[in-house]
């Protein structure tokens, strides 16, 4: 009976060591697969055990790692802040933890990350032993995870902050306990001409050109703020902080000039521009919504008053955004009901006198404003992509109405940047030209520089397609913009048009206007093209322009734009041009410096007239002021005289008084005979230079 039970004894006991080592075995294949590690510590936090791979990734030996620290495996700074206290805590008081995230200490660049459980060990009496746990690599978890929180904070192309990390931030800002913490500033960026990049050289390009708007952003702000984009070609700053609004200034034509610097992208060269509203916590709002609806109202203004400028909000924005929105509807109103009008000014060959063509001029008739300015509807229709509806039917129109008119007689047409890349050009001009019945030589498109923006193949092909259907080419606007003698080679224009701004004080003495004419005379009669020189008014400006050999002439000295009829007729009367107009260009002027207040709408503001002829004056003290816009100009007590602005450049503007004025050698002022009404301009709120 002993034996057997004895034999039964070293069975169980056979049996025991034999489940010991396959456990222990299992353990072993599990620790050396790296999916898992295990650890021990004795009563007071050494280290009794440790996996060998572990210790291997620590760059130690276990058997070094014996009687070390356990948290010495692991980094706990103020980084991991949470993970410090709740490790410190879970092995100072004596109680399990599963699962805590913990950086471990490898001394590599690259971080590892381990997850640990643990509890205590006691033994029969309850006394504390020890900690006992295991740990799994958590490394590709934390990255995982980390990528998921980039992609929710981020802007994965630009990696820049994305509009909800903006948004938190500008939050956190006007949520500060202290008014004074609230202050900051916010600019609001769009770029221009980017649709067009997009559409002509594909969206990898774009991406690109993008990437490299998020670096120059950041450099330009450098430290001072915050740069995110919002998505598409919209970016935005945050400056924390009272900044001066002179700095803001500066900062957003810095921003501007940065952007606007050609990119080069595989090979080829692209420019764009940006415009950018601003607005100012707490005087344009006090809410992240307010501020950032007032910085967009200004972005707009910013683009409306002609792109590559900044704009702060001003009150008024709200109104006039309100009118834009109107008129963009009313566009798409004017467009279903053929509310459009064609008007048609003469181009005069210098030589012969003779009028050889005319230009196609959109007018709006509108059925409560009446005539409205192609500068009031013309940008809203590009912004909006109507202009490739308007910009078809003035093609079919004014070719409808060549059909009309003799042979020789041809018909010049705008055709905008976003036309130009519309791939169908080249199939509607064929189309205009077919059901009207003219020849191709007959019709004359007119191109701007912008549409040399970008160093493409497209382009090149469009002016080969465009050229191939027997049309003639003009560049519009020469000089004005983007100017390139390269291009000028390559493109196959017929015709260089000169920009009215250089005819206009081209015969002041002084002035450079002339020997800049002459110049693209010279280049266009050495490349075989012709040139008309646009907005002649007087005949000391015709007689400068016959002078220095442009081809044609187009102005008010010849004819303002006729309607369809009105040109029909004048046809019939003959091609014969006769020049009818001022001497001179203005009238003399003298110098003198008065300090006067302007009041537009219920705005007052402070300038001065640096000088002052019976039918205008040039005054200094506002900013940027759009043409069109009124004023009441108090020149002395009871004396208020009505003026339009016809001109500005940055904080002077040339203005037109609505009566004329008699002046005497010192400067007084008289009112005389009444002057035509000045025409009607926007509702707009001005800044005050400096």
């Amino acid at each position: 009976m002993r034996a057997r039970y004895d034999a039964w004894q070293r069975e169980l006991e056979t049996e025991r060591e034999r489940e010991q080592r396959r456990a222990s075995a299992m353990l072993s294949e599990y620790e050396a697969t790296g999916q898992g590690w295990f650890w021990e510590t004795d009563r007071h936090g050494l280290i009794a055990y440790i996996s060998p791979n572990i210790a291997k990734q620590l760059g130690q030996k276990p058997a070094a790692l014996i009687g070390e620290p356990f948290t010495n495996l692991f980094i706990l700074n103020s980084q991991e802040q949470e993970t410090e206290r709740t490790l410190v805590f879970h092995l100072s008081t004596r109680s399990s933890f599963q699962d805590l995230p913990a950086l471990a200490a490898t001394g590599e660049e690259e971080e590892r990350w381990w997850s640990v459980t643990g509890r205590p060990a006691l033994d029969k009496f309850n006394n504390f032993l020890g900690f006992r746990g295991s740990g799994t690599d958590l490394t590709e978890t934390r990255k995982s995870q980390r990528h998921v929180t980039e992609l929710a904070r981020f802007d994965s192309l630009t990696k820049l902050a994305n509009r909800f990390q903006m948004s938190e931030w500008l939050e956190k800002i006007l949520s500060s306990p202290r008014e004074e913490s609230r202050i900051c500033s916010i600019f609001l960026l769009d770029l221009d001409r980017f649709k067009q990049v997009n559409d002509t050289m594909g969206h990898p390009t774009g991406d690109a050109l993008l990437k490299q708007v998020a670096d120059r952003l950041k450099t330009t702000v450098g430290e001072a703020g915050r740069v995110g984009r919002l998505g598409g070609d919209e970016f935005q700053v945050i400056l924390p902080g009272r900044v001066s609004r002179d700095d803001l200034r500066q900062l957003g034509q810095r921003i501007i000039d940065s952007l606007s610097q050609p990119y080069s992208i595989d090979g080829k060269r692209v420019t764009i521009g940006a415009s950018t509203g601003i607005a100012v916590y707490a005087d344009d709002g006090t809410t992240s919504e307010e501020l950032i609806r007032n910085a967009d109202l200004a972005l707009y203004a910013a683009k409306d008053g002609g792109r590559g400028r900044y704009h702060f909000y001003a009150e008024d924005l709200h109104s006039e955004a309100k009118e834009r929105q109107q008129l963009e509807q009313d566009l798409r109103d004017a467009i279903a009901a053929s509310e459009f009008e064609l008007h048609y000014q003469p181009q005069v060959n210098t030589m012969t006198e003779k009028i050889s063509g005319f230009e196609a001029l959109i007018r709006w008739n509108h059925p409560e404003h009446g005539y409205l300015s192609p500068a009031k509807f013309i940008p809203v229709a590009e912004d909006t992509g109507l202009i490739t509806h308007i910009g078809e039917w003035v093609l079919r129109t004014a070719c409808h109405d060549l059909a009309q008119w003799p042979d020789s007689i041809r018909i010049a047409v705008n055709v905008s940047a976003l036309q130009f890349a519309n791939p169908a050009l080249p199939t509607i001009v064929a189309n205009a030209i077919a059901s009207s019945g003219i020849d191709p030589g007959q019709l004359e498109l007119e191109i701007t520089e912008s549409v040399f923006l970008n160093d493409d193949k497209s382009t090149a092909s469009m002016f080969a397609a465009l050229k191939g259907l027997g049309t003639r080419l003009a560049l519009d606007d020469f000089g004005t913009g983007y100017s390139s003698l390269g291009y000028l080679k390559q493109a196959p224009f017929d015709k260089i048009k000169i920009d009215q701004s250089f005819v206009r004080g081209a015969t002041v003495a002084g002035s450079r206007n002339g020997a800049i004419i002459a110049s693209i005379v010279n280049l266009a009669e050495s490349l075989g093209m012709e040139t008309t020189a646009e907005g002649v008014e007087t005949l000391d400006e015709l007689d400068l322009i016959r002078a220095l050999g442009c081809s044609h002439i187009q102005g008010f000295i010849y004819e303002k734009p006729l309607t369809p009829e009105t040109a029909t007729e004048r046809l019939r009367t003959g091609l014969n041009a006769v020049a009818r107009g001022p001497r001179s260009a203005r009238a003399p002027r003298q110098t003198m410096l008065r300090k006067v207040l302007m009041q537009h709408g219920t705005h007052k503001y402070n300038g001065t007239i640096r000088n002052i002829s019976t039918t205008g004056a040039m005054i200094e003290g506002l900013w940027n002021v759009p043409p069109g816009t009124e004023f009441e100009i108090h020149l002395s007590k009871g004396n208020v005289i009505k003026a339009t602005a016809r001109w500005s450049k940055e904080d002077r503007m040339g203005v037109e008084f609505a009566v004329v004025l008699e002046l005497d050698d010192n400067g007084g002022v008289a009112v005389a005979q009444s002057r035509r009404p000045a025409e009607a301009g926007n509702s707009v709120r001005l800044r005050k230079a400096g």
